[in-house]
């Protein structure tokens, strides 16, 4: 089972040319489920549901509730944004969690939850989109208090592990990660564990999602980092959703142009339990 972690950049810099680069690599790389952040509506319009349509896939999207600063950035308030989930297998149930934020930013964030696919391995499937402001760890450590909660309460019922999704905007070791794995420090629900995919990456592999060899991201002048991720509960019985391997996607341009100013995450989950 392939699963990937993306922003789309919201509909920022050159968007049309940038959504045919997304489906290219979409459809070259063939992921069964895709957690997707920044994904732009525009009246009827949804770059979620074009996806899907030209990939064959089933999908879901939540709105921001607060898009306010997206629209002043972009100069335009038509267009709303979102977290999304597109999925070889059709969707079962959903629930959407609105994120906290006292503290920082209020941009309305929020985190999607699907189950997809049916028995005997229907896959608890969420991605969220956490606080981007540097100093903001503090926000984002409730933030991620919340959603570990959210995945406690529609983890079970499936003998297949949750798998979490989302740009976090925060390093592999800052306290909000740690919190969230919950193997280095005390876990935000106690008991619960959920692995880091990229600890199972080659040691040489490119990390960084938010890279400067992205003119999108030269432009900004920050440094390198690994801010996007796709974590797992431990595996089910005989190794039922574990980690078998996981790389950067969708890193380069596509006939020129870069598809997003992040780099996806892609792993392959094992999709069935060893006798």
């Amino acid at each position: 089972m392939r699963v990937m972690s993306w922003n789309l950049w919201w509909r920022f810099g050159p968007w049309e040319h940038r959504r045919t680069a997304i489906l290219r690599v979409l459809r070259e790389l063939r992921p069964d489920l895709v957690g997707l952040q920044e994904v732009w509506v525009d009246g009827e319009h949804n770059l979620a549901g074009w996806l899907a349509a030209e990939l064959g896939m089933h999908w879901d999207w939540a709105r921001y509730d607060r898009p306010g600063h997206w629209h002043k950035r972009l100069g335009d308030d038509s267009c709303e944004v979102g977290v999304a989930v597109l999925s070889r297998w059709p969707v079962t149930d959903r629930r959407v969690l609105r994120l906290p934020a006292e503290g920082g930013r209020d941009d309305g964030r929020c985190s999607l939850h699907v189950r997809a696919g049916a028995d005997p391995y229907p896959v608890p499937f969420f991605t969220t989109h956490l606080n981007a402001a540097s100093h903001e760890s503090a926000v984002r450590r409730a933030q991620v208090t919340a959603l570990a909660r959210f995945v406690a309460g529609h983890r079970d019922g499936t003998p297949f592990p949750p798998v979490l999704t989302g740009d976090y905007n925060a390093l592999p070791d800052s306290d909000e990660l740690r919190l969230l794995g919950g193997h280095r420090t005390a876990p935000a629900v106690p008991g619960q564990v959920l692995v880091d995919a990229w600890e199972y990456a080659e040691p040489t592999a490119p990390g960084a999602t938010w890279d400067p060899a992205n003119p999108y991201v030269a432009d900004t002048f920050a440094p390198p980092g690994r801010i996007d991720y796709i974590h797992v509960g431990p595996p089910g019985e005989g190794g039922l959703g574990h980690v078998r391997s996981v790389r950067r996607a969708g890193d380069g341009p596509v006939d020129g142009v870069w598809p997003s100013d992040h780099a996806a995450v892609l792993a392959e989950l094992a999709d069935e339990a060893r006798p």
